[in-house]
């Protein structure tokens, strides 16, 4: 069994910051991209940045310059440094991550959801 569990949402003042972790425990054999997905109300969810085991990153257009994505491969942790905050960044956060458990069977985890609000 794995388990992700997200920290770090909260609310802020525009152009504050905050940062988000996600850990992920358990049974893990690789873990590959990890990335951060949020989702407004009445929105679909969307990709907000990922980062691959290789250290590659991909950014929503809405975010760059502003988000910053990074992994600790010793710890199974992803970190979404968001600066520069704006009230539509208001969402709930959630983290996935693409893993193998058993040889040959990737699979993807989604954390619970962190709410991140940020006010005018």
């Amino acid at each position: 069994q794995v388990q992700l569990v997200e920290s770090g949402g909260g609310l802020v003042q525009a152009g504050g910051s905050l940062r988000l972790s996600c850990a992920a425990s358990g049974s893990i054999f690789v873990v590959y991209t990890m990335g951060w997905y949020r989702q407004a109300p009445g929105k679909q969810r969307e990709l907000v940045a990922a980062i691959t085991n290789g250290g590659s990153t991909n950014y929503a257009d809405s975010v760059k310059g502003r988000f910053t994505i990074s992994r600790d491969n010793a710890k199974n942790t992803v970190n979404l440094q968001m600066n520069s905050l704006r009230p539509e960044d208001t969402a709930v956060y959630y983290c996935k991550i693409n893993l193998m458990r058993v040889i040959g069977i990737r699979e993807d985890y989604w954390g619970q959801g962190t709410q991140v609000t940020v006010s005018s």
